[in-house]
């Protein structure tokens, strides 16, 4: 229904993707789900194709274009992953998919965040999103899985579309870029602090 009734901004989107950023619009990247199952999860492309003299793609901030902090920012890139949940990977709430190599750096407790699907949102977007701690975010994950309800979905998702209208809590880009730099010195810390 979703896909439905968003169809003509997810086809505008699309268009400005196409004309800002070329081919192709869409950006996979392999998160890991229910399980720690790995997915390919869908995004709309927010960089362009740079490389330096030897080959390599130039770090994601010198490839993330103006128009791609401002898709970022109304986290319209998002949009696709409503196709991941019609494939039933994702789910509409539930904790964000992050990078396949977190797995190797989260405790015990903070695993208990793959026990249910990830979700297009969660307990930690409405609660401060990138202002929070990688630390404070897992445990939102982890609160959320154990006292998972319909109640509790819809109110995260009256509470996105808040964060969404406000930006609140929003830095672009993305905190997924840094993602990838989750440094052994950061998840030691995480694992220290959640013993």
């Amino acid at each position: 229904m979703a896909l439905i009734i968003l169809s003509p901004i997810f086809i505008l989107v699309a268009l400005k993707v196409r004309k800002n950023l070329g081919s192709p619009i869409f950006f996979y990247q392999e998160r890991p789900g229910k399980d720690a199952k790995i997915f390919k999860m869908i995004k709309f492309r927010s960089m362009k194709d740079a490389f330096d003299k030897a080959g390599n793609p130039l770090p994601d901030e010198k490839r993330i274009t103006p128009f791609g902090h401002k898709l970022r920012s109304t986290t319209l890139d998002e949009m696709p992953q409503l196709i991941n949940v019609l494939k039933g990977d994702m789910s509409i709430v539930g904790p964000r998919p992050q990078m396949k190599d977190f797995l190797e750096h989260y405790t015990p407790h903070q695993m208990r965040r793959h026990e249910v699907k990830p979700g297009m949102t969660g307990l930690a977007q409405v609660s401060g999103r990138n202002n929070l701690s990688w630390e404070e975010k897992f445990e939102l994950d982890v609160q959320y899985v154990e006292t998972k309800s319909i109640w509790l979905d819809f109110k995260i998702m009256f509470k996105t579309v808040k964060v969404m209208l406000t930006k609140e809590g929003i830095n672009a880009p993305d905190q997924e870029v840094g993602a990838a730099r989750f440094s052994s010195k950061e998840s030691s810390s995480v694992k220290t602090s959640s013993k």
